[in-house]
């Protein structure tokens, strides 16, 4: 299973339309996970052209954005759970595992600041942003391939 993962894309003031080199990316994907911050839901209408779109909402999410604040699914076996703002750096891999105990990979956004890290039991992945790189280099994306349950690859996908 490939799945995309998005965060921040900030629209309208930076996502006017999908992206070129974001829709390369999500053409083929089997699902789309956004971890808030998408601002208006005219983003997820678009994603959802693409395939099915699990999201969370963010501090910035307009009210018509009608998603819940954390979201927990099965993709291909593998418990997922997603929020937007997971707190403070320091810490933040053992407060996901209490909040989420029955997860293998949590998904997150809020800090624009891609981050892929794993300890036994639970990979937290955060795909920056693909529109507002705010201090980064690049503007980015997470492609994660799923495989019977399992987490076989996690790439951050630079898209800027």
């Amino acid at each position: 299973m490939r799945v995309v993962a998005l965060s921040d894309t900030h629209a309208p003031r930076y996502w006017k339309s999908c992206p070129p080199r974001v829709a390369e990316q999500l053409r083929g994907a089997d699902a789309i996970l956004h971890a808030g911050d998408v601002c208006t839901a005219g983003v997820l209408e678009e994603l959802a052209a693409f395939a099915p779109v699990h999201a969370v909402k963010g501090n910035n999410d307009g009210p018509d954005v009608t998603a819940p604040e954390t979201l927990e699914l099965d993709l291909d076996g593998l418990r997922v759970a997603m929020i937007h703002d997971s707190g403070a750096s320091a810490g933040r891999w053992a407060r996901m595992r209490r909040r989420f105990p029955d997860a293998g990979l949590v998904v997150f956004g809020h800090s624009h600041i891609p981050l892929d890290h794993e300890e036994p039991g639970l990979r937290i992945f955060n795909p920056g942003s693909p529109t507002d790189r705010r201090r980064q280099p690049h503007g980015t994306l997470g492609v994660l391939e799923i495989e019977r349950g399992r987490l076989v690859a996690a790439r951050i996908v630079p898209v800027t």
